[in-house]
């Protein structure tokens, strides 16, 4: 029996198409992902919120309002739980539905620790993220 190749990795950031807004994901990749995003907040902070389900070959609109001046901030992971989108910047996530505000002490206040990678999106109103299977 052959071994499954690794999950999905992030493969580019592009605008989105006139008249489209906010912050979209496509999943190119093989795997149905839950996706969280984090905002800025009142007062710079930042605040999450999740989840989005995505199936493959499918794409999400994952905030409906035009973008700010970012950085907005993804973390995606596969119906078993293995991270597929990860980065280096800790936020709060939990395993239903949720909105999180501030991000200090997440597992004190009973939520679950994820690392959220940035998405810069040059001010950009607009901005679609791919994410498609790891090659090998």
């Amino acid at each position: 029996m052959a071994a499954r190749c690794g999950v999905a990795v992030l493969t580019a950031f592009l605008p989105v198409a006139a008249g489209a807004e906010g912050l979209r994901l496509c999943n190119q990749s093989f795997d149905v992902l839950n996706v969280a995003v984090a905002v800025p907040g009142p007062e710079g902070g930042r605040d999450t919120r999740g989840w989005w389900r995505v199936a493959p070959n499918q794409c999400a609109t994952i905030l409906r309002e035009p973008l700010g001046a970012g950085p907005y901030h993804l973390f995606a992971a596969d119906v078993f739980g293995r991270e597929v989108l990860t980065g280096t910047v800790p936020m709060c996530v939990a395993p239903r539905r949720f909105e999180i505000a501030g991000q200090q002490d997440c597992l004190l206040r009973g939520f679950l620790d994820a690392r959220f990678l940035a998405v810069e999106t040059g001010g950009a109103a607009q901005w679609t993220v791919f994410v498609a299977p790891r090659s090998g």
